[in-house]
């Protein structure tokens, strides 16, 4: 046992049990989806239907693939798009600290999932078993651009309050 590779997985697993939870909450949470289509809308994200889906669909998603240890790079862009879109919609303007409502905890977040791309996920992963070695810097750097790009074109796709007036 290297604790290198116990380290990795320990982070792998609180990363990505903690986003698989907050996305499966916004479909069985109090509120349900329902209740998360609002929410977007009132932070912005229109139609709140349809971001509700993909943010939940989005997050069970990366939360598992990060917490195997598969597809790193695509886990690492999910949560980089993920805590960009949160960053610049529901955070944006309210400062660093998080109990303020800043971006403190989403950029952790979203950095975190970025480094381990570029360390990798360690020998206690599904990429591992399957012989995948996309780690390092480049798969990193690629990981933050998707998610960047990702998160940017979502936002720029979504309907604003004036385009929702007759």
């Amino acid at each position: 046992m290297h604790g290198a590779d116990l380290g990795l997985l320990m982070m792998r697993a609180v990363l990505g049990a903690m986003l698989f939870v907050h996305g499966a909450n916004k479909v069985f949470g109090p509120g349900g989806l329902a209740g998360t289509a609002r929410w977007f809308e009132s932070v912005g994200l229109r139609p709140g239907w349809l971001h509700a889906r993909l943010a939940a669909a989005c997050e069970t998603g990366a939360g598992l693939l990060m917490a195997a240890g598969l597809a790193f790079p695509a886990a690492g862009a999910a949560f980089a798009g993920l805590m960009l879109v949160a960053g610049l919609t529901d955070h944006r303007g309210k400062g660093f600290f998080v109990f303020k409502g800043g971006w403190e905890y989403v950029g952790l977040v979203g950095l975190m999932a970025i480094s381990l791309v570029a360390v990798g996920p360690g020998a206690w992963s599904l990429d591992e078993v399957l012989g995948w070695h996309l780690t390092g810097v480049g798969w990193a750097g690629s990981a933050a651009v998707v998610g960047a790009a990702a998160a940017l074109v979502l936002l720029a796709a979504r309907r604003t309050p004036a385009q929702d007036r007759p």
